[in-house]
């Protein structure tokens, strides 16, 4: 099977962007007097978009609905003043996206990442790479459902099995499995080599220029 496109997570798979992350969710908790985290303990928050990272940062004693909304929309707020300070992408990864476009193979970001910042992430960062970069507009489509995924293989009239779905979590590998598309995890992302294997990932590679071996 000749791969003729690839899906690509954005957060601990493409960019780094703890930090700005992070800093913009202790920002907010800061604000309320409630107590911050460490980089290390955001690592795990990451992955199921911004609203659930919101509810994990927030005290236990205070995370009701109306409170993770309201701390969801200073989030939102917050983060998008600082989501491209201190993000940077991985090494190697502008080079692999070089070699990807000089072979024609189509690639796009899926992310759980909210839609209005995926894009604006995306587009700085990494302009004139995707052609699509789509993030989470409603919860019922946020990955592990491969609603967005199946629609970008429709996009562009490929098989779901002609498609690479890269990331760097479980739930990477669990939507790529849903929308029949060959599993690649990433190691220098946010989780273990083995959280990847056991969630389903057919490859786990360890630095970007591997995928150019896959295709």
């Amino acid at each position: 099977m000749k791969f003729k496109g690839i899906i690509f997570d954005l957060d601990g798979t493409l960019v780094n962007s703890l930090e700005d992350i992070s800093d913009a969710m202790n920002t907010v908790l800061q604000g309320l007097n409630y107590p911050t985290h460490t980089y290390d303990t955001y690592q795990y928050f990451i992955g199921s978009g911004l609203r659930n990272l919101v509810s994990k940062a927030l005290p236990a004693t205070n995370n009701s609905d109306e409170q993770i909304e309201i701390c969801f929309d200073c989030m939102i707020e917050t983060y998008r003043e600082v989501c491209t300070i201190k993000t940077k992408p991985y090494k190697g990864i502008r080079e692999l996206l070089d070699n990807l476009k000089s072979q024609n193979i189509k690639l796009a970001v899926f992310s759980n990442k909210a839609d209005e910042l995926t894009k604006k992430i995306a587009s700085e960062i990494f302009p004139d790479y995707f052609d699509a970069a789509i993030g989470l507009s409603t919860e019922e489509l946020k990955k592990p459902n491969p609603f967005e995924a199946v629609a970008i293989s429709k996009k562009w009239s490929l098989k779901p099995e002609e498609i690479l779905f890269v990331g760097d979590s479980d739930i990477d590998m669990q939507t790529a499995i849903n929308a029949d598309m060959f599993p690649v995890g990433v190691s220098w992302g946010y989780r273990t080599k083995e959280e990847l294997k056991v969630s389903g990932a057919k490859l786990v590679i360890d630095t970007p220029s591997e995928l150019i071996n896959v295709l």
